[in-house]
């Protein structure tokens, strides 16, 4: 007698527990942060110029509409940013000093505060030297809005009891070289990613004074969207506008 307990045939098998599909990364769903980080890289796409204002507002609409991850990356696929791994040969690092001859010795302007103030800034053109002198006085060079007629721009700065500050668009280059005694000398250095873009240099020296040199961001990004927006049809402006109150809407 076979005491050896066999499984019957006929019973039923109780179900195999079946894996729970886990989700790739490409088919999570995108959150307003994801939308938003791909609209700063279309915005500065159109900043540099490698978008068209048409093809700006057709992807932001697009984005504004993804429901995944994966479905947001085909907007910024063809964009250096979505390859932060490659090296772009848009990049070139400018010179510190300009070519010897390239500049003349003569300012083309020459900007004086003595106890006094004394401003450039709005809508003027920046000559390739300009010399400042302050004198217990405050002297401001603003280029943001300036229209650059030459690629290299010396600023010579000389503050003696004084203030000079100088302020560029966010996308030229910045290079410095000078010093101060009892005071501040201080260039922000600053590398445009456009090999063609305009250079600044800022030579100088403070005395018991204040020279002071950087980028004046915000306001470039504002210039560049509303010489963009003055371009840009009406239709496609409205299509925006309603992309972007469907988002805050939400």
């Amino acid at each position: 007698m076979d005491l050896q307990k066999r499984p019957d045939p006929t019973a039923p098998t109780s179900a195999k527990p079946t894996a729970t599909k886990v989700a790739e990364p490409t088919e999570l769903r995108a959150s307003d942060a994801d939308r938003d980080r791909i609209a700063d890289i279309l915005r500065e796409a159109l900043a540099e110029g490698r978008l068209t204002a048409e093809e700006h507002a057709e992807r932001v609409e697009g984005v504004l509409a993804t429901k995944t991850v994966g479905e947001l990356d085909q907007f910024i696929r063809d964009l250096p940013a979505a390859h932060p791994g490659r090296a772009t040969s848009a990049y070139t690092s400018a010179p510190n000093r300009p070519t010897a001859g390239s500049i003349p010795v003569e300012a083309d302007e020459n900007v004086v505060a003595v106890f006094s103030a004394a401003a450039r800034k709005g809508r003027w053109r920046a000559g390739r030297r300009i010399h400042a002198y302050s004198v217990f006085g405050n002297i401001e060079i603003d280029l943001s809005e300036a229209i650059f007629e030459y690629q290299h721009v010396v600023i010579k700065a000389i503050s003696v009891f004084g203030n000079v500050e100088i302020r560029v668009p966010g996308n030229v280059s910045l290079r410095g070289n000078g010093g101060a005694v009892l005071g501040n000398f201080e260039v922000a250095t600053l590398d445009s990613a456009d090999p063609h873009a305009p250079v600044v240099y800022v030579d100088g020296l403070a005395v018991l004074g204040n020279v002071e040199a950087a980028p004046k961001r915000g306001k470039l990004i504002a210039d560049i969207l509303d010489r963009v927006t003055g371009r840009v049809t009406e239709r496609v402006a409205d299509r925006v506008d309603r992309s972007l109150r469907k988002h805050l809407d939400r």
